[in-house]
């Protein structure tokens, strides 16, 4: 029988736990170490979600957990008010890779992050209406869940009011096209704007976007967008906030993702790879738009705003990420990983799409390429497969799309781990009987 079965502790599961999001897998994690997770029997399994898409030191990573282990000894949690060495030296580094954006407040997590940089917007525009994406993902919280158009709206009432929306462009299904059947992302971009200024009161704050949409598909803002959208925030008084929850810290190739396009957010938002899988997330914002803010009397006061534990951690992420050269390794794994990828594209037919930066990919699933006929199906027979065969991938299911893997090792994953999982993932779509 295997340890995974323990019938006390799945009775005790499905007595006690409040069911939050689809289902439990079916086993039960005893440690994590590097890029794998170990189940009760011991098996390795080597995670390709990099947690909840945050480990980008891989699990328990020795510098982690010394520091951990140091700063618990030391202070691990204050009165908000109250600063301490790990904060102050968190803020400076951040600002310091982030020119021009030089304020910093340090939260828990993305949702938390994203509540407060619209609430500071709204505060400093004196607007109201947030646009984001139709295909987003920013929170499970109050504006953070009214600006998440790509699941969850349905049951618990009115959302904000002035949530506004614009799809998001998408390469591989373009809703506007070039003659030679390219992506017409300006047009598209026009078209939304165009809507967004009948439908508003007069009352913009802001435009929440994430760099690439994660949650919605692995969707990736192409060159020259993100200067456009800018455009469109300063000419109607705007402020543009990038939730680069699962984009920054060098996932992407760069540290942040903006900074491919040389575009400076007004607010950035940070989480997930800030704390390495620990509970840390920051908001950060101009000189110019704090004093804003502070004038006006702005107010996000929290029990873990600006504790010392996961600031210490942060730091300790920054240093081995430039200590060990982790943004260029992710830049060329994620070439290494991309490359395999499109051999399974050559090779599978039910392989649409590859899309994507460094590592943080996508593969998406269909049912017929001419068409494009959504896999959802095909795609979650992929994914157990895999899992069977020892790699955890996560498949996004949203309208309109095939079944879409997101693809995200920690920064730290090997060549030879980059080789075995796309070789785990030749056999599962092999075995399930569509090469």
């Amino acid at each position: 029988m295997s340890l995974n079965d323990d019938p006390t502790f799945w009775a005790s599961a499905r007595k006690h736990l409040t069911r939050y999001g689809g289902s439990f897998e079916p086993m039960i994690v005893e440690r994590a170490a590097g890029s794998y997770v170990y189940d009760a029997d011991g098996r390795g399994i080597l995670d390709f979600t990099s947690g909840q898409m945050s480990a980008v030191l891989g699990h328990t990573h020795p510098d982690i957990v010394a520091t951990v282990e140091r700063q618990m000894g030391a202070v691990a949690h204050l009165f908000s008010g109250m600063l301490s060495r790990p904060v102050v030296e968190l803020a400076t580094r951040l600002a310091e890779l982030a020119p021009g954006l030089d304020r910093v407040q340090l939260l828990t997590t993305g949702a938390e992050s994203n509540e407060a940089a619209i609430r500071m917007a709204k505060l400093v525009t004196g607007g109201h209406e947030v646009v984001a994406f139709a295909q987003s993902w920013h929170g499970m919280t109050g504006a953070a869940a009214s600006a998440t158009y790509s699941a969850g709206r349905r049951g618990y009432g009115p959302a904000a009011a002035g949530s506004l929306v614009i799809p998001a462009p998408n390469s591989y299904r373009p809703r506007f096209a070039h003659a030679d059947g390219s992506n017409d992302w300006q047009t598209e971009l026009d078209d939304a704007f165009e809507l967004i200024d009948r439908q508003s009161t007069g009352s913009l704050a802001a435009f929440i976007a994430e760099p690439i949409l994660s949650s919605g598909g692995i969707l990736e803002l192409p060159p020259g967008y993100l200067a456009a959208l800018k455009r469109k925030c300063e000419e109607r008084g705007m402020l543009l906030i990038l939730d680069e929850a699962q984009t920054g810290v060098g996932r992407t190739g760069n540290v942040f993702a903006f900074q491919r396009d040389g575009v400076t957010p007004d607010i950035m938002t940070l989480s997930k790879t800030l704390g390495a899988g620990l509970p840390l997330a920051a908001v950060m914002t101009t000189e110019a738009i704090e004093q804003e803010a502070f004038e006006r009397g702005y107010l996000f006061y929290t029990t873990h705003a600006s504790d010392p534990l996961p600031a210490a951690v942060g730091v300790t992420v920054l240093d081995v990420v430039e200590r060990d050269g982790l943004v260029a390794q992710a830049a060329s794994r994620g070439e290494r990983l991309r490359s395999g990828l499109h051999a399974l594209q050559q090779r599978y037919e039910c392989v649409g799409d590859v899309r994507g930066r460094g590592l943080l990919l996508g593969l998406e699933i269909v049912t017929d390429r001419q068409t494009k006929a959504p896999g959802f199906e095909l795609g979650a027979k992929i994914m157990e497969e895999a899992m069977r065969r020892g790699l955890n991938m996560n498949i996004v299911k949203l309208a309109g799309m095939g079944g879409v893997f997101r693809i995200a090792p920690p920064l730290t994953v090997s060549e030879e781990e980059i080789d075995l999982g796309l070789e785990i993932m030749s056999d599962a779509i092999a075995a399930v009987g569509h090469a």
